[in-house]
């Protein structure tokens, strides 16, 4: 039986997303424990917790944004210096799991960079990863401890459900994200349409067909990511070329590199609607970008994990780890 002091709840942040960390910590009535992070000049990273953590229950938030590489070291450092100070169970909250995207070999000689990335974070010494949707939900099985993948399918429904658009049509980016468009149209009461898109680069999309009618209705594409907005510019170029009324967009992460910005603001893209699993700068968030907070949803996850309860019960019936 776990002693009083096992079931302490305590969390602490990387330096990728303080503010989600805060707001998380804010649903669940607590505060940020206190932990030392610092860069060396040379460019190694630093961690020190500032406060006992053994025997406690440990959730520790860090986003893998840029400088990807750095908060992913900064994280596995955070979860040793855990490990080696007696903490009962480490759960790392990673909103945007990094190299989601690098999760087969579609060429030879490619690394399953995706899979790397799981070994060493339980190698590091997580017991347990909570996550939201994930590039490829596949992901979840290069992982041999339990992962919570929740996903922020409920809070963009929502929000499109107030704007009351009639005749919607939720609009797949290509046939790889079919699913979860569907999900998204039976969840809206909406009809389905698919962007025929090809990739002959890295970055590179090309939108040749629309499958299904959109002329004169309006258009919510929607997709896990918005990198750099090559897909969801062209895709919204072509549904206008084919008639439609208006285009609107969501997605979970917010990535938005190099001329992602540019590219949105002269698109014919109406208002694009993301999470906060990743931090956006002062100078991106344009008029056309709207930021819904998962901060909820990853307090209700997280309090469930820690009193031992069902995080699936968070999501409707949908069959969530």
């Amino acid at each position: 039986m776990a002693s009083e002091e096992s079931k302490r709840l305590m969390m602490f942040s990387g330096r990728s997303i303080p503010a989600l960390a805060h707001e998380i910590a804010g649903h669940l009535g607590i505060h940020l424990g206190k932990v030392e992070l610092a860069t060396f000049s040379s460019g190694e990273i630093y961690v020190r917790y500032l406060e006992s953590v053994r025997g406690a229950e440990v959730f520790a938030v860090q986003t893998l944004c840029e400088p990807i590489n750095d908060y992913l070291i900064e994280l596995l450092i955070m979860v040793d210096a855990l490990k080696r100070a007696s903490a009962h169970r480490i759960s790392a909250v990673v909103p945007f799991y990094g190299y989601a995207r690098q999760d087969k070999k579609a060429a030879a000689r490619e690394p399953i960079t995706a899979k790397l990335v799981a070994d060493i974070l339980m190698t590091a010494g997580i017991n347990r990863l909570i996550t939201v949707d994930l590039h490829a939900g596949q992901i979840q099985g290069f992982f041999n401890v339990p992962v919570d993948h929740l996903t922020g399918l409920p809070l963009l429904v929502g929000y499109f459900k107030e704007k009351n658009l009639e005749n919607l049509v939720i609009v797949s980016p290509d046939v790889g994200r079919v699913k979860m468009a569907k999900k998204f149209s039976d969840r809206i009461g909406a009809t389905l349409a698919i962007l025929h898109k090809s990739r002959p680069a890295h970055n590179v999309a090309e939108i040749s067909n629309v499958i299904g009618e959109v002329e004169g209705r309006p258009c919510l594409i929607v997709d896990d990511m918005v990198d750099t907005a090559g897909t969801l510019v062209s895709g919204a170029q072509a549904l206008i070329e084919h008639g439609a009324k208006e285009v609107y967009a969501a997605a979970t992460h917010p990535v938005l590199s190099g001329p992602a910005i540019d590219r949105i603001a002269k698109s014919p893209i109406k208002e694009l609607v993301v999470l906060n699993t990743l931090p956006i700068a002062e100078n991106k968030l344009i008029p056309k970008i709207k930021v819904v907070s998962i901060a909820q949803l990853f307090a209700e996850a997280i309090r469930n994990v820690y009193e031992d309860r069902s995080v699936s019960e968070l999501f409707d019936g949908q069959n969530q780890a």
